[in-house]
């Protein structure tokens, strides 16, 4: 049963917040849906109950989330503006190195690399990003890595780790 209850609980507060509607139907739904992905694939993608139900990770989780689409979107989303209507920017592929350890931070800094304007991970092994970057400022992998991704690796090791 390992896995069910972190698994179900993240499933119940995204349908919830998908739908948007807190109706008894959906609820009633919500939770049905859950239960059965807590018990089809809960024990596939957590491996450690006391560390997934743990609320400080939940609570940092909830920052991360307000944070990224607040600030890290929004100064993105005018940095790649300001590049495009300038018209001065000079594309290309930095390598940037991985500081967290586990798969799911690897993943959440490598998503939200993806996912904010101007950066796209290529590519990844085990030590580095690859990162295809608007505006190559540095080829130099540490102070690429504390301008493309280090705030993103600090609330990865605080959720993850």
């Amino acid at each position: 049963m390992r896995g069910v209850i972190p698994t179900a609980l993240l499933a119940f507060i995204t349908y919830i917040l998908f739908t948007g509607s807190t109706t008894p139907y959906d609820l009633a739904t919500g939770a049905v849906v859950a239960i059965a992905i807590g018990i089809l694939v809960g024990r596939f993608l957590v491996k450690n109950d006391a560390k997934a139900l743990n609320p400080v990770r939940w609570l940092y989780g909830v920052i991360y989330f307000l944070w990224y689409f607040m600030v890290a979107e929004t100064k993105s989303h005018i940095h790649v503006i300001t590049k495009i209507l300038g018209g001065k920017y000079e594309p290309g592929i930095v390598k940037v190195p991985i500081g967290v350890k586990t798969d799911y931070g690897k993943t959440l800094v490598a998503n939200s690399i993806t996912n904010t304007p101007g950066t796209v991970v290529v590519d990844m092994d085990e030590n580095y990003y690859y990162v295809n970057w608007i505006d190559l400022t540095t080829e130099e992998p540490e102070n690429a890595k504390k301008e493309i991704c280090e705030d993103f690796e600090k609330f990865a090791k605080k959720i993850f780790e």
